[in-house]
């Protein structure tokens, strides 16, 4: 890499940049120097680095200039342009919206951490770029065990808003503080009113508006499984309609989660409310049409909205499912009587959400079937945290480029990339930032398809120069072993599945029979280790730096190694009467194995809590017990059958089968409690 600095004189920096500069600056001081003082006072968290001026040598260290100016003729538009002045060493950043001017300069650390090790030789090239979009968003969720330290947030933010992002929201079914309500996300990590309020001004001054994101309709089982709120239930997870005393819960729960936020719009939730209307509410009400409990709830919430000047969101799913025969989403035969969406309130948005299709002409069709509803939609993509340890890259880059020309070509102005953490929240989420790299670059490319090229340099620009976006996709390999033909078309998890599978009953090996996966699991774990070193450079190993990161997929792929076949060698060693084999894998597999699960267990534990509040670990770090456990027990069964204590072994002796179906060339998504065991007593 050259050795250059963005020299940035304060004096001059536009006053809605100044807080946003100083987070970014004192992230990464050794990008930047000063030609002025940033004058910041207890602004700054770290004088050293982000006042001083600079001390580096000129002749050693090439200085390029920036200036910022807000671009008057560019309003308030995702709209920028760098421009390069004098003799290349100077160049002036315009821009409409504050987070442009960001995207701007992540743009330009990419063209500054992408150049060859030239000494003072520095070579930045001007760009213009314009958005069609108002909203290039992203959604995180705080509600599936992981929810985000206000720290990791911040550092989060801060790289999303190099790529351009002006908007945020974490998903919070109950995990923000409701005041004078206990149990509402008891022992869950919840956000104070103040944690939040901060992480507001935070992305406020980076450019990206917070929107607060709730539930007032389903998802709620957190809440409703507490004594506390058994009055508000109509089924386990949905709650009970048409109630005064639910709307009386539903305007603390809108106070509370809207009052710390600028922002004048909140997403209400409402999506898979399925059995609305079938529990204690039809015990109340009697038998009543679905889509009017519905509509009639969604009205009471919206006036709540409108009493505090809120304007409200909801994902769209329950019309298309209530008016399909079989309650699918997607179903192209779904009816929605028109009484029903007349009744829909025009100034609710209606959020499609799609993280599944291939084809962007179906994302098209989708968009207009919203449109027939009397609103237009916002659209919610999704780069694929959710049942998986690290995100499916390939599998999400496939879906957004899909998404992304669907809504360009419809003139879409508002979209967002969804994060879920479905099934515990294992992933790491800072596995997605390709992802929604990916997502910027389609969100500021007038055109259908992205620069490779661009999209690489940008991303070390937003994430820096350890961040190798091809050392991360190549993460998402541990969900793509023989068996997978195409990542970008199969969103299967089995790096989790395999991990997660008793090792004596091994319920999902019939899937994955015969296929070469200790090979493919060890020459990806190298390569991971490889990278992760590379990343880390010269530095202790440190939380903070990406390498540490690829750690966690790296030690995943170790112990899949040694565990994807460990089942299959020992029942055929058994069914062969092999006691020599089945002694040795007793004696080197199993204990390799249990050291590996060890390993991948603390490296998890140290980026979970460097990432999430540890409420929530628990429920993950059972899982890696209940594993151990079981390994423990299968060397004592070994052991005792070797020994001449155990006439049989049972569970190796019974034939596998097949519990799904796959389709050819792909590996299914299935959930730790399908795998873990073959009963459902848990």
């Amino acid at each position: 890499m050259a050795c250059a600095k963005l020299q940035i004189d304060f004096n001059a920096v536009p006053e809605e940049l100044r807080a946003g500069l100083i987070e970014i600056i004192a992230d990464r001081p050794d990008l930047f120097c000063f030609a002025g003082r940033c004058d910041c006072d207890d602004e700054c968290h770290d004088s050293d680095s982000c006042c001083s001026e600079c001390e580096c040598d000129d002749e050693a260290c090439a200085h390029i200039t920036v200036t910022f100016a807000h671009d008057e003729a560019l309003g308030n538009r995702l709209a920028l342009a760098l421009d390069v002045e004098g003799d290349g060493r100077q160049v002036r950043i315009t821009y409409g919206q504050k987070a442009a001017a960001f995207r701007a300069l992540g743009r330009l650390l990419g063209q500054l951490l992408t150049q060859p090790d030239a000494g003072n030789t520095v070579t930045i090239s001007p760009f213009r770029e314009e958005s069609g979009f108002t909203m290039l968003g992203i959604m995180i969720d705080a509600s599936r065990n992981g929810v985000l330290r206000v720290d990791a947030a911040k550092q989060f933010l801060r790289h999303v808003a190099l790529m351009g992002i002006n908007t945020c929201m974490l998903y919070t079914e109950d995990t923000y503080e409701v005041p004078g309500l206990p149990f509402f996300g008891y022992l869950r990590g919840r956000y104070t009113q103040a944690e939040l309020k901060e992480l507001d001004d935070y992305a406020f001054n980076l450019g990206i508006e917070m929107i607060p994101c709730i539930q007032t309709l389903a998802h709620l089982e957190q809440i409703l499984q507490w004594p506390a709120f058994a009055e508000y239930r109509d089924t386990s997870g949905v709650l009970l309609a048409e109630e005064e005393k639910t709307y009386e819960l539903l305007e603390k729960m809108i106070l509370a989660a809207s009052s710390p936020f600028r922002t004048k719009r909140i997403h209400v939730g409402m999506d898979e409310a399925f059995g609305i209307g079938a529990g204690r509410y039809k015990q109340l009400h009697g038998e009543k049409r679905p889509f009017d409990i519905l509509n009639t709830h969604l009205s009471k919430v919206r006036e709540i909205c409108q009493r505090h000047g809120l304007r409200p969101m909801i994902w769209s799913d329950m019309y298309f499912r209530l008016g399909s025969k079989n309650h699918e989403y997607y179903d192209k035969n779904t009816v929605i009587p028109e009484d029903v969406k007349k009744g829909i309130p025009k100034d609710v948005d209606l959020v499609y959400w799609d993280y599944y299709h291939l084809d962007s002409d179906f994302y098209a069709e989708w968009i207009e079937r919203h449109r027939e509803l009397g609103s237009e939609p916002v659209m919610a993509g999704g780069v694929w945290t959710w049942d998986r340890f690290w995100a499916s890259l390939p599998f999400s880059f496939t879906t957004t480029d899909a998404c992304m020309r669907a809504c360009k070509q419809k003139g879409l102005r508002e979209v967002f990339v969804t994060m879920w953490g479905d099934d515990g929240m294992e992933c790491d989420v800072f596995s997605a930032l390709p992802g929604i790299q990916f997502f910027a670059e389609h969100g500021y490319t007038a055109g259908e398809t992205v620069d490779q090229q661009l999209l690489r340099m940008n991303f070390r620009g937003a994430c820096g120069a350890d961040a190798d976006f091809d050392d991360w996709v190549k993460a998402s390999a541990v969900d793509a072993p023989p068996g997978v033909d195409d990542p970008g078309k199969c969103h299967g998890n089995p790096g989790k599945w395999l991990l997660w599978q008793d090792p004596l009953l091994a319920i999902m090996d019939p899937l994955v029979e015969g296929l070469p996966l200790r090979e493919h699991y060890e020459k990806l774990a190298q390569a991971l280790f490889t990278a992760a070193e590379k990343a880390n450079g010269a530095s202790q190993w440190d939380s903070s730096r990406w390498g540490r990161r690829l750690l966690f997929p790296a030690h995943l792929a170790h112990a899949l190694a040694l565990k994807s076949e460990l089942r299959r060698r020992l029942a055929e060693a058994y069914s062969r009467g092999d006691r020599a084999a089945l002694r040795q894998m007793l004696a080197t597999d199993i204990p390799a194995l249990r050291a590996a699960v060890e390993d991948l267990w603390h490296i998890h534990r140290e980026i979970w809590m460097s990432t999430y509040k540890p409420f929530g670990w628990e429920v993950v770090e059972g899982r890696y017990g209940g594993l151990l456990a079981r390994l423990a027990t299968l060397a004592d069964v070994l052991e005792a059958y070797l020994d001449g204590e155990l006439e049989e072994i049972p569970e190796l002796a019974v034939k596998l089968e097949k519990p799904m179906w796959s389709a050819p060339g792909m590996l299914p998504e299935v959930h730790y409690a399908r795998v873990v065991t073959p009963s459902v007593i848990k």
